[in-house]
């Protein structure tokens, strides 16, 4: 098995305080839960290394700042990647995928 992706289903607390033994960890942030959630829940990104900012098709009928969001993952988790998708028209998930692909080849080398 060269990849294998366990979804740690819960809020924003609870799955940052178990190690399952991964290698990476990820947060899907929506962006209707608000940009000061990175703020509320610092742990949680704090401990990954990576952030899914999912169903940005919303954006445009939303109150909803990206570079907030950013800043404020930033302000946690200086330099952490965080990649902008959308489950609904797969826009940007060509780099979340050479991200996974980036992680599994550097785990097998």
């Amino acid at each position: 098995v060269n990849l294998l992706i366990v979804e740690n289903v819960g809020n924003l607390v609870c799955p940052a305080e178990f190690d399952i033994g991964e290698d990476a960890r990820v947060v899907v942030l929506s962006v209707t839960e608000g940009e000061d959630k990175p703020l509320k829940y610092p742990l949680m990104f704090r401990v990954c290394d990576a952030a899914l900012l999912n169903k940005t098709d919303l954006l445009p009928y939303l109150d909803f700042n990206m570079n907030v969001v950013v800043n404020n993952i930033q302000q946690i988790h200086p330099n952490m990647p965080v990649f902008e998708v959308s489950a609904k028209t797969q826009d940007g998930f060509s780099a979340w995928i050479d991200w996974i692909k980036k992680q599994v080849k550097t785990k097998n080398s």
